[in-house]
């Protein structure tokens, strides 16, 4: 269980794992095998939180994976409002965390935050198209190294109540670092700059800061 090591534990798990541990004790004082289950879910929770290192390819040309999970949706979708990109359609890619992912985020490709929004909103599930619209977010655009501009927004889910975004404006910020998390299941999305074709397919399985989601030099 090389997870339960403190540095491949996100800072975010130790505001709990002490919480579960506590409530175990709790527990195993109440009844032995309710004790056990506490320790069920302790070990799931130091999992949920675990932050392995990842290898991120080093061709600037690539857009990366943002979020551990399942591609849900490809579609054309206008970025969000609040991030004033217009509203053309660009193609966005949906990817859905469940509770068993990583929920570390990366981010995408190299560029300047030109802005960062917080939006409140209601907990659909966040498998659901209405997602992106309604639920709470927090929504990012990006200026790339060759001026084009790409979106991605973390968006909380039905179990999801509380994203995390490490990400200030004016910050330039590299391809796979880390910059935040959503507990406890979510969802991702990332708009392409115009005209760019995705490489990856519905029900592909991503890797954070690993799996390209498309390449700036191929076009549609």
């Amino acid at each position: 269980m090389n997870f339960l090591k403190k540095k491949s534990i996100h800072p975010e798990g130790w505001k709990f794992i002490p919480l579960f541990t506590v409530i175990t004790l709790f527990l195993f004082w109440i009844w032995n095998p309710l004790g056990w289950f506490g320790v069920v879910l302790t070990i799931w929770c130091a999992y949920f939180f675990r932050n392995p290192d990842r290898i991120t390819p080093t061709n600037s040309n690539l857009i990366i994976s943002p979020a551990d999970g399942i591609v849900q949706m490809i579609t054309a979708a206008p970025p969000p409002l609040e991030l004033m990109m217009g509203d053309e359609p660009l193609l966005r890619i949906s990817i859905f965390m469940n509770i068993f992912n990583v929920h570390v985020n990366r981010v995408p490709i190299t560029g300047k935050v030109l802005k960062r929004v917080y939006t409140p909103g209601k907990f659909f599930n966040a498998s659901f198209d209405k997602a992106s619209c309604f639920n709470e977010r927090e929504a990012i655009r990006l200026l790339l190294t060759d001026n084009r501009e790409i979106a991605f927004v973390q968006i909380a889910g039905m179990i999801a109540r509380r994203i995390r975004c490490d990400i200030s404006e004016g910050q330039t910020i590299l391809t796979g670092e880390r910059f935040g998390l959503i507990r406890f299941g979510s969802r991702v999305d990332v708009y392409l700059p115009s005209n760019v074709q995705t490489m990856v397919s519905v029900g592909q399985t991503m890797i954070a800061g690993e799996t390209a989601l498309a390449d700036l030099t191929i076009n549609i």
